[in-house]
């Protein structure tokens, strides 16, 4: 659960996703990553985990990166063959957590994204949020060819192989890493489903600007040269390297070390 300036929240819907979880995964841990918030949001978040148990850990970092580096730094402190990344203003309920899973493990699949553009998917978005994500979906289908309606939605389930040997290849940090860690996934042959969701924006549309809109733009078109151009992913090597100023908080018990880690810069 990548956060940022959610103190007001983080408590609540860590308890609603521990409770929904509970209801159909009976062995689960929750992995919150403050990004960097101006707000503390790890505060309130770390105070509550004497009552939580400790499958629960919070991890933060002094300065914002991007939602990207969040779920990186997040899944190196995952123990689990699947991997679910959940956004944490709740817009996107995890109980729908369950289906994709199902999904999943009907279908073979080793990746199961969103899709708002689903068939069944039930969404209560904007107008000009629609245009925005219409509009990507024609350019990333352009620019790499992937067979997905659905890049950008903030839930996903993955097999954790499928992290492990993605990660290590990706740049981008802030809104075009999904396309990045996709393409990945996609050139290494791991086979990506699409799934319906229910969506009810609420806070998080506004955080999203021209700016942050020009910033993809660009990300991708980045992508784009790693991908086809220089062939970056294809003649790159994974390396080990190392969080800065990473402060690890789990319920209780002492953290474990991370099988991997990666830089903030």
């Amino acid at each position: 659960m990548p956060a940022y300036n959610e103190a007001r929240h983080i408590v609540p819907n860590m308890l609603e996703t521990i409770g929904t979880l509970t209801q159909f995964c009976p062995d689960f841990e929750i992995v919150v990553v403050d990004d960097g918030s101006p707000d503390g949001t790890y505060l309130p978040a770390v105070e509550a985990l004497a009552e939580l148990g400790d499958n629960i850990r919070v991890v933060r970092y002094a300065r914002n990166v991007g939602k990207g580096n969040a779920l990186i730094c997040g899944f190196y402190h995952t123990h689990g063959d699947l991997v679910a990344f959940l956004d944490a203003d709740m817009d996107l309920h995890p109980e729908q957590i369950r289906g994709m899973i199902e999904i999943l493990e009907a279908r073979g699949a080793d990746v199961v994204i969103g899709s708002k553009w689903h068939r069944n998917s039930v969404i209560n978005y904007p107008l000009v949020r629609r245009l925005w994500s219409m509009g990507y979906y024609f350019l990333v289908r352009l620019l790499f060819g992937l067979p997905l309606r659905d890049t950008q939605t903030g839930l996903k389930v993955f097999r954790a192989e499928v992290l492990r040997r993605v990660f290590p290849r990706i740049l981008a940090k802030r809104y075009a890493f999904d396309v990045e860690v996709l393409v990945n996934a996609h050139r290494l042959g791991f086979k990506i489903v699409d799934a319906p969701v229910t969506l009810h924006f609420g806070r998080s549309f506004g955080r999203v600007g021209l700016d942050d809109v020009w910033t993809v733009f660009l990300d991708t078109l980045a992508i784009f040269y790693r991908s086809r151009i220089i062939k970056y992913y294809d003649r790159m090597d994974p390396v080990r390297r190392d969080y800065e100023d990473l402060q690890v908080h789990v319920g209780a018990k002492p953290a474990e070390p991370p099988r991997e880690t990666i830089s903030t810069r």
